[in-house]
């Protein structure tokens, strides 16, 4: 593996690593019935990230792990969500 793809892989797991401990301590504090379907999506996505990971396609991997973290901020920023704590 090539120093470019050996970068790629260590921040994608670094920031998956991040997501799922922010992941595990999410709860959804709004009423609306979009926010669970977003939630759902940002897991779809930090699934896709594995996915991506195992089968070696480091950039896909990336991607799907920078529009969960998306997700999960635009929920965050717009106080649908929030960590216990």
């Amino acid at each position: 593996m090539d120093k470019t793809s050996e970068d790629l892989k260590k921040e994608t797991e670094k920031w998956l690593a991040k997501l799922e401990k922010e992941r595990a301590s999410l709860r959804v504090v709004s009423e609306m019935k979009e926010v669970p379907k977003a939630v759902k999506n940002m897991d779809a996505y930090i699934k896709d990230t594995r996915h991506f990971m195992e089968k070696g396609d480091l950039v896909r991997a990336f991607e799907a792990v920078i529009y969960a973290w998306g997700i999960l901020e635009t929920l965050e920023r717009l106080g649908l969500v929030e960590k216990e704590r």
